[in-house]
């Protein structure tokens, strides 16, 4: 059964930054993407960041140059690193594994992080 937990977000000035962690299991990473939403009140989730299983990344232009996505095959664990944050990148992020374009396992809570001075 795949299970996602989300944590590291918080409360932080414009221009500073986070490191978010989704500790993951029952998913190997050499069988599936993975991925970084998020979403804000009244929006759809939306795919910010992307690692494929062969390690390459991709991301949604409002977050390119500032945000990277990182995995730890070893801990099974997934991260994004946020720089440079905005107002405007205040959502709830959450992970999941990706077939496709479509998210595959359940959503986890997600975690919240809130860009305001």
């Amino acid at each position: 059964q795949v299970q996602l937990v989300e944590s590291g977000g918080g409360l932080v000035q414009p221009g500073g930054s986070l490191r978010l962690v989704c500790a993951t299991s029952g998913i190997d990473f050499t069988d599936f993407d993975m991925g970084w939403y998020r979403q804000t009140p009244g929006t759809q989730r939306g795919l910010i960041a992307r690692i494929f299983s062969r390690g390459s990344t991709m991301y949604d232009d409002s977050v390119k140059g500032r945000f990277v996505i990182s995995r730890d095959m070893a801990k099974n664990t997934v991260y994004l690193q946020m720089n440079s944050l905005k107002p405007e990148d205040t959502a709830t992020y959450y992970c999941n594994a990706l077939v496709g374009s479509s998210p595959f396992g359940s959503w986890g809570r997600g975690t919240q992080v809130t860009v305001s001075s």
